[in-house]
C-alpha cells in the first residue's frame, strides 16, 4: 500500500450498489481510490452503468443475501476476482413501506430482519476468517437517523437498522484485536432513491416535508454523496482508530 492510499490493496464490497445511496456511495469510494466489488439483486442494469463510470477497477455480482449458499459464493467469487476484500459496505434493503408499528403486516416485518439483519449477520461471520487471515478490515453499516427520534410509519427501517446498531458494537468490540472495525452511518432524509420512490406512491404529503424540515438543523434533505464521504472516511486508513461508533448525517435530525 502506497504510504498515501486511503485503502488497502483488494476491493470494497458493496451491498446495495444499484440503490440511489448505494450507488453514489460507490462512486466516492472510487473516487478516493477503492477497487471496487458492486453487488446487486435485481438491478444488474444499473451496478453496471456504476461500474463503467468508476476510476478504479470495479466488478459486478447478483447475491440474494438471505441465502447462505449465495453468500459464501459471493465472497469466495470477490476473493478471486480482487484477492482481499478491505472493507463491506451494507447499503442494503428492501423499499421500507410507511405504515404504524400496529398496522405492519408479520411478513413484512420478517421480510425486513431477514434481509437487512440476519442478511448482513451471515455475510459478516462468512467474512470474519477472511478479515482476520488478512490483517484486519472495516464494516461500515448504513443506519437511520431515526434512531435519534422515532419518525411514524418508518419501523420497518428503524427497527432492523437498530438490531444491527447493537451487535455490530459486538463485533468491533470482539473483532478489534484481529484490526477488524465496525461503524455506522446514520442515514437522514436523502434526496435520492428509496425517497425518490416513496414520494411517487404519496408516503410523505406536504404536511410531513413541512413537519421534517422543521426538525432539521440544515433546513434541506441530504444528498447521496454526503453520506458516500462519511463511509469512505470510516473505512479508510484515516479512521484506523475508530470503532463500534455512529455518525450522523441528517442535518441535525434529532437534536
Amino acid at each position: 500500500m502506497a504510504d498515501n492510499a486511503l485503502f488497502p490493496k483488494g476491493a470494497a464490497l458493496v451491498l446495495g450498489a444499484s440503490g440511489g445511496i448505494g450507488s453514489k456511495v460507490a462512486e466516492v469510494l472510487a473516487a478516493d481510490g477503492s477497487d471496487l466489488a458492486l453487488v446487486y439483486n435485481r438491478k444488474a442494469d444499473v451496478v453496471a452503468r456504476v461500474a463503467n463510470a468508476c476510476a478504479t477497477r470495479a466488478s459486478t455480482h447478483r447475491c440474494d443475501v438471505t441465502d447462505a449458499a449465495q453468500v459464501q459464493q459471493l465472497v469466495e467469487d470477490v476473493i478471486a476476482e480482487h484477492g482481499r476484500i478491505h472493507s463491506l459496505i451494507w447499503a442494503a434493503g428492501p423499499l421500507v413501506e410507511q405504515t404504524l408499528l400496529s398496522e405492519t403486516p408479520m411478513e413484512n416485518w420478517r421480510r425486513a430482519f431477514d434481509v437487512e439483519v440476519h442478511g448482513l449477520f451471515q455475510l459478516t461471520q462468512t467474512l470474519l476468517p477472511h478479515m482476520r487471515a488478512q490483517g484486519g478490515g472495516s464494516i461500515v453499516h448504513l443506519g437511520s437517523a431515526g434512531h435519534m427520534r422515532w419518525p411514524d410509519r418508518d419501523g420497518l427501517s428503524v427497527a432492523p437498522k437498530a438490531a444491527n446498531e447493537s451487535w455490530l458494537k459486538g463485533i468491533a468490540r470482539e473483532e478489534g484485536r484481529h484490526g477488524i472495525r465496525a461503524n455506522s452511518v446514520l442515514v437522514g432524509v436523502i434526496d435520492a432513491g428509496m425517497f425518490h420512490e416513496l414520494m411517487a406512491k404519496g408516503a410523505f404529503p406536504p404536511s410531513w416535508t413541512e413537519e421534517t424540515l422543521k426538525m432539521l438543523s440544515v433546513k434541506r434533505w441530504g444528498q447521496p454523496e454526503e453520506i458516500g464521504y462519511a463511509v469512505s472516511w470510516l473505512a479508510s486508513t484515516r479512521a484506523a482508530y475508530v470503532t463500534g461508533q455512529q455518525i450522523n448525517v441528517s442535518g441535525g435530525f434529532g437534536l
